[in-house]
């Protein structure tokens, strides 16, 4: 019995180190799987990090230029009162007809005026409130677009 476990010694050695040498790949390929969706998870949390913040930039350029945008309508509309008011004194100060409708056609003329000036500025002020609050955003949808194009 002796010279038949001899005999299959090398056979069992042969086998054992095929075991060990399948499992020593088998660890190795976990290992590198593990490593890989770890690295593909860092990545994605970094993404979605950067994301977020291109949210909240967004977000708050929005509110400023809404804010802009209400501090402009507040501005006009107290400038807009006291020239009706003042408007409204001077006409009731006319002496003829033709005087008032003179101070009223002036009126008219210089209140739609500054109306389109000030409408022009607000949406100046708009476009640039959108601008500033797409930004964020478009920056990541490009950085997003590059790296799928860079996968190709």
């Amino acid at each position: 019995m002796d010279a038949a476990a001899e005999t299959l010694k090398p056979q069992a050695e042969a086998a054992k180190a095929t075991v060990d040498q399948f499992a020593t790949a088998a660890n190795t390929a976990f290992k590198d799987g593990v490593e890989k969706t770890l690295a593909a998870l860092s990545e994605a949390n970094t993404h979605s990090k950067k994301n977020l913040e291109a949210a909240v930039a967004s977000v708050s350029a929005a509110a400023k230029g809404a804010e802009t945008l209400g501090a402009q309508a507040v501005a006009y509309s107290k400038s807009a009162f006291e020239t009706q008011t003042n408007a409204a004194k001077a006409l009731t100060g006319a002496k003829t007809p033709q005087e008032f409708f003179e101070l009223q056609t002036n009126f008219a003329k210089s209140a739609f005026e500054t109306y389109v000036s000030e409408l022009g500025k607000m949406t100046e002020t708009f476009q640039a409130s959108f601008k500033a609050s797409v930004q964020p955003l478009n920056e990541r949808v490009s950085e997003t677009v590059s790296r799928f194009q860079a996968a190709r």
